[in-house]
């Protein structure tokens, strides 16, 4: 009798610990697929945007401020449009920025990436009002340049405005968040 109880207590300790486990999985953009306003990456990022955002270091502190004036467009055939979005980035310091992606749509929805500051290639996928795209960015800190892994989420509020979160990691470590709202001119 003593045995089946241990062995009892074993799956129940097993089950909890299974379900916690289930309970931290990330989110997944099929998550979102019945989500509205239905967001289109080709006509959101297409003409000026303005874009304020924040970088909060890992204990939420804000390290910097900064404003970005994008300009978008797509070019191509149906199904395999390519799009430019250049990013020109003003930080509260005073210091400037640039990247331009350029942006390949895939015909089953997914989107992948490059700018010159992007090691290999960005993937992502949109679905309902939201938009995954992971990449590893070359980050200059203090003189070096590092290279940061990037989880980036997009959700699609209204036609003319976007949240963008943005978790920030070096070997799995969480170095901090990223935080935008796009309004779209």
């Amino acid at each position: 009798m003593k045995k089946d109880r241990s062995f009892a207590a074993f799956f129940s300790l097993l089950a909890l610990t299974a379900g916690l486990l289930a309970g931290c999985a990330s989110p997944q953009v099929s998550d979102y697929a019945a989500e509205k306003p239905v967001l289109d990456m080709r006509e959101y990022f297409n003409g000026t945007l303005d874009a304020y955002g924040l970088f909060t270091d890992r204990s939420g502190k804000v390290v910097k401020r900064f404003t970005v004036l994008m300009t978008c467009s797509w070019t191509g055939p149906a199904g395999q449009e390519v799009g430019t979005l250049n990013e020109q980035f003003s930080y509260s310091d005073g210091t400037k920025g640039e990247r331009i992606w350029t942006l390949k749509r895939t015909p089953n929805g997914s989107y992948s990436g490059t700018a010159s500051d992007v090691v290999g290639q960005a993937s992502g996928q949109e679905m309902g009002n939201a938009f995954r795209w992971g990449y590893t960015l070359n980050l200059p800190v203090d003189g070096k340049i590092i290279e940061v892994q990037f989880d980036d989420w997009m959700y699609l509020m209204t036609d003319k405005v976007m949240l963008n979160k943005a978790a920030m990691s070096k070997y799995g470590f969480k170095l901090g968040e990223v935080t935008l709202s796009f309004v779209k001119r």
